[in-house]
């Protein structure tokens, strides 16, 4: 007998053990997968690589000449929402993100699929695919191929090839003391989308995280243009701390965050207190407690909560804040000073809170 689900109904969530930017491995553990032995893939040994693994940025980048490079990135998991159409379009623009959080543009894209094929019909892919391929078109760039395979659990996203101008090339790393932080978009998707595949979401929230996952980082190539713009990334899986510390430690700072600053979806409160916080939330705290304050409960459920497609986090010189303020004003994308960037004080970087 075919068992495969249609489309009608199906909970895609069901279908896997992980969701969105959640089933990423843990910091700790990526850095020892990651070990080399042998130099590996280094700028002495590849003359033209620009950035590499080595600084956890969003994407690799290759001179193509003096004044241009390729960026290069992937991304890809199990299902965040129910519906396959939904599913495509969150995991489409996810991928891009890292494009954009480099400076750059997205040319191409191809598919990474895996489906349970004796489990859900390929009707349901279809929808999922379609998604994807609809964020592409209205970014302006083809979804053209990919490859796919028979899987224990349905998986999607895009491997995303980009152009920027070298010049307009942005790291993670970039940072100076002084530097004010901009987050982009409100934190708690990990805490709604938990909510929601515990059948606890508020109908009126409902839909709400769907929307922000698929808002585009687009604008992270016109702000790679401001000078100021000093360190950009996009905040997903390690939650804000963990993306916040990976700038930290490549510019050698640390951070001072004012938590009332802090742009949040609603009832966060209301799903802490029931539970719905993501298992992923105390991985990315394992791998930095050593570097954080005592954290409440409450910071800890928001603060190391795993997001997805989450907003674009930039340091930025404050003779250039207006500016960026002002683009951001332009472009109709709401924004929040977090706080600044300080100088090490123990010599390793540290993240503080100021709570008022």
């Amino acid at each position: 007998m075919n068992k495969r689900m249609k489309s009608e109904g199906i909970r895609l969530t069901q279908y896997s053990h992980g969701a969105g930017c959640g089933c990423k491995i843990a910091p700790d553990v990526l850095s020892r997968i990651l070990a080399e032995t042998d130099g590996g893939a280094s700028n002495a040994t590849f003359p033209l690589l620009l950035v590499g693994h080595q600084s956890r940025d969003d994407a690799a980048a290759v001179a193509l000449d003096n004044d241009r490079a390729v960026l290069s990135t992937t991304d890809f998991f199990m299902p965040i929402v129910d519906d396959p159409y939904d599913f495509g379009r969150i995991a489409a623009t996810n991928a891009i993100s890292d494009i954009y959080a480099m400076g750059g543009t997205p040319q191409l894209a191809v598919a990474i699929l895996g489906w349970p094929i004796d489990q859900l019909a390929p009707e349901i892919a279809n929808r999922v695919v379609q998604g994807g391929r609809d964020v592409c078109a209205r970014l302006g760039f083809p979804l053209t191929g990919g490859h796919s395979i028979d899987a224990p659990e349905p998986i999607f996203g895009l491997a995303v090839t980009g152009t920027v101008e070298r010049a307009h090339l942005k790291q993670n790393s970039g940072a100076c003391p002084g530097d004010s932080l901009i987050l982009t978009k409100p934190l708690g998707i990990g805490i709604h989308t938990t909510a929601e595949k515990q059948g606890k979401l508020h109908a009126a929230h409902r839909g709400l995280a769907t929307e922000l996952m698929c808002q585009s980082n687009q604008v992270g190539a016109l702000l790679a243009k401001l000078d100021g713009v000093q360190a950009l990334t996009d905040v997903t899986g390690f939650g804000l701390l963990g993306h916040l510390m990976e700038m930290c430690r490549g510019a050698n700072l640390s951070a001072i965050l004012d938590t009332a600053a802090i742009p949040e979806l609603p009832g966060l409160d209301d799903y802490i207190a029931q539970g719905c916080v993501p298992g992923g939330t105390q991985r990315n705290f394992d791998a930095l407690e050593n570097r954080l304050p005592t954290l409440t409960l409450r910071e800890f459920a928001v603060l190391c909560d795993p997001q997805t497609s989450g907003g674009l986090l930039m340091a930025v010189s404050p003779d250039a804040l207006g500016d960026v303020q002002k683009l951001l004003v332009k472009e109709a994308l709401p924004s929040a000073v977090l706080g600044s960037l300080i100088p090490n004080e123990s010599g390793e970087s540290m993240i503080r809170l100021q709570v008022e």
